[in-house]
C-alpha cells in the first residue's frame, strides 16, 4: 500500500518532491521521484509484498510505474505471463501486463488499485469500485495527479477525482472499462436456487474472498477490525481459521456497545483482543486531523471517521494490514432506511447506487483513516465475487422482516460462526455503537446559532450543508482546502428515508 503524485507530458521535479511529502503517511518506508521522458513520477511506500525487491517507482527501461495497491491474483498472472522477473511482488506484473497487453490487462486484475504508467502513450487507471483513491488537475500544458487532494494543492486547475472503473490516456481520454452491471447481477444465479446453496454460496465466497486478502510477506502483521457488529465478526471468524493466532481491535467510548460485544466475540475466537477507549475530548481534539486526512465534511462520513482514526492509530501499533466490514451494508440493503422498501426493482436499484457511490463515501473514509497512521485497510466484502453473489440474489430475500433481520441472508449462513447475540444484533453505524454518535452534533447545535447556519447555507450553495453540523466541519474543511475544490468532488452519503424511494 502507497502513496504517488505525478506530472505529464512536463517534468514537474520540484512539485512531486513536494507532493510527496504531504502524503508520506500513506508509506513511510520508502520516497522516490524520478523523471522520465514522458513526465514525473513520485512514490512513497508501505511494504507489505516483496519487501525487499519492488521498490518504486518501478520501469523495464521503456516504461515507467507508480502503483498504489495489491493484486490478489498476481501469482497467477505472473503464471500465465511466463518469462524471467526481476521481482516477487505484484507491481512487475501489472507492468507487464500492461505493456504486453494495453488496457485489456485491467479485465484481469483482481484486486484494489490506482497506477500511473508513463511511457509512449501515459496510462492512468483506477481499480472498479475506487477502493484506492485517485485525483487529478489540468493546467494548461500538464496533468497533475496524485493520491490524496492534499498532495495536489499546488496544483493549477481545479481538484477533481479521478472516476472508479476507468483509465484515462492523452489520446483517449476518459474510458470506462468496469461497471457493476459487467457482473451480470440480475441473471447470474439460478431462479430456483435452495436456501442450503445460497448459504454454502456465501459462505464460500467470502471465506475465499478473506483468505485472499491475508496475503504478505512472512513476518508482515495482519488484523482484523472488530467492532462486535455481525460484518466484522463474520470477517474476524474466517480469518482465525488455520490461524495460530489473530489481532482483533476495537475502540469506544467507555460502556459503549462496540466494546462489550467485540470482547464476546474475540473470546469465542480466541484472539489477541486490543481495545482503546476515548473520550469526548478526545474527539474534539482530534477533529482537525480527522477532517485533514478524510477530505470531507460530510456529517455522517466525519462522525463514523472519528472512531475510525483510532481504530486505526490502535492497530498500527500492532500490525502493517486491517480487513474490514465495509460494503456488506451496501452489498446486502443493510441500512435502516431500506427497512420500508418491499418493491424489488426499488431496493435492487439502491443497492446499485450505494455500491457505486463507496468510492468517494465509505471506502475513502476507510482509506483515509487507515493510510493516516501507514496502515493497508483491506475489504474483504467488496470483492468482485461476492459482490456478483450478493446483487444476483432475489432482492425479496434481502428485505428486512423486522428488528435484526437486515442482513438475514448472512445471519443465516453463518450460525454458529460467532455468538449468537451477535450474530442477531440489529444494524448499528460505526459511531453510534462506538457510543460516539450525538456528541458532535449536540456541540455544534450549541456552537452554531440559527442565524449563522441559514446565512452559510445561503453563502454556500454548493456545498449543499444538511445540518449546523456539517456546517461545524465545513469550516475546518475551508481551513485546511480553500476554495479549489469543487462540490462533486467531495462525496456525499446517502440521507434518505424509505418513503423517498
Amino acid at each position: 500500500m502507497c502513496g504517488f503524485s505525478g506530472t505529464t507530458p512536463k517534468k514537474k521535479t520540484t512539485f512531486v518532491k513536494k507532493s510527496i511529502k504531504t502524503i508520506q503517511h500513506r508509506g513511510p518506508d520508502e520516497q522516490n521521484v524520478i523523471s522520465t521522458p514522458s513526465g514525473t513520477l513520485g512514490h512513497t511506500r508501505l511494504s507489505i509484498v516483496d519487501v525487499e525487491t519492488s521498490q518504486q517507482p518501478m520501469t523495464d527501461g521503456e516504461n515507467w510505474i507508480a502503483f498504489n495497491g495489491e493484486i490478489y491474483n498476481y501469482q497467477q498472472l505472473r503464471q500465465e505471463e511466463g518469462g524471467n522477473w526481476q521481482t516477487e511482488g505484484d507491481t512487475e506484473v501489472v507492468l507487464r501486463l500492461l505493456t504486453d497487453q494495453n488496457t485489456e490487462a485491467l479485465q484481469k486484475l483482481d484486486g484494489m488499485f490506482a497506477f500511473a504508467l508513463l511511457g509512449e502513450e501515459p496510462l492512468l487507471a483506477r481499480d472498479p469500485l475506487g477502493i484506492k483513491p485517485l485525483y487529478y488537475a489540468q493546467g494548461e500544458d500538464t496533468l497533475y495527479f496524485a493520491s490524496e487532494i492534499k498532495a495536489l494543492l499546488n496544483a493549477p486547475g481545479e481538484i477533481l477525482e479521478f472516476p472508479a472503473g476507468h483509465w484515462w490516456s492523452p489520446g483517449n481520454g476518459f474510458t470506462r472499462y468496469f461497471e457493476i452491471d459487467d457482473l451480470q447481477w440480475n441473471n447470474s444465479l439460478p431462479s430456483n436456487i435452495s436456501e442450503t446453496e445460497i448459504d454454502d454460496l456465501l459462505r464460500n465466497s467470502l471465506s475465499q474472498a478473506v483468505e485472499k486478502r491475508l496475503i504478505a510477506d512472512p513476518g508482515i502483521p495482519v488484523g482484523v477490525s472488530l467492532s462486535g457488529g455481525l460484518d466484522s465478526s463474520l470477517i474476524a471468524a474466517l480469518a482465525r481459521e488455520g490461524r495460530d493466532t489473530l489481532d482483533t481491535f476495537v475502540v469506544g467510548m467507555e460502556d459503549s456497545e462496540d466494546i462489550a460485544r467485540s470482547q464476546e466475540v474475540a473470546d469465542m475466537l480466541g484472539t489477541r483482543h486490543h481495545v482503546y477507549q476515548y473520550t469526548s475530548e478526545e474527539m474534539l481534539e482530534a477533529l482537525p486531523e480527522v477532517i485533514y486526512h478524510l477530505e470531507s465534511f460530510d456529517a455522517a462520513l466525519v462522525r463514523s471517521a472519528i472512531p475510525n482514526y483510532f481504530l486505526a492509530r490502535l492497530a498500527a501499533e500492532h500490525v502493517k494490514v486491517m480487513l474490514t466490514g465495509e460494503g456488506a451494508d451496501e452489498i446486502f440493503g443493510g441500512y435502516e432506511y431500506l427497512a420500508g422498501v418491499t418493491d424489488p426493482q426499488t431496493f435492487q436499484n439502491e443497492l446499485w447506487t450505494t455500491t457505486t457511490n463507496l468510492h468517494n463515501t465509505n471506502l475513502q473514509r476507510t482509506d483515509r483513516m487507515t493510510m493516516a497512521h501507514s496502515l493497508e485497510g483491506r475489504v474483504p466484502f467488496l470483492d468482485k465475487e461476492m459482490i456478483r453473489v450478493a446483487l444476483s440474489l432475489p432482492a425479496q430475500l434481502k428485505f428486512h422482516t423486522g428488528n435484526g433481520t437486515e442482513k438475514h441472508l448472512l445471519r443465516r449462513a453463518f450460525q454458529g460462526y460467532i455468538p449468537p447475540q451477535v450474530l442477531w444484533r440489529p444494524k448499528q453505524k460505526f459511531s453510534q455503537g462506538a457510543g460516539s454518535q450525538d456528541l458532535l452534533g449536540n456541540y455544534a447545535q450549541e456552537k452554531v446559532s440559527d442565524e449563522e447556519f441559514s446565512q452559510a447555507q445561503q453563502e454556500n450553495p454548493q456545498a449543499a450543508l444538511r445540518s449546523k453540523e456539517e456546517w461545524f466541519y465545513f469550516q475546518i474543511f475551508r481551513e485546511h482546502f480553500g476554495e479549489r475544490i469543487p462540490a462533486e468532488t467531495v462525496g456525499r452519503t446517502r440521507s434518505v428515508t424509505s418513503a423517498e424511494l
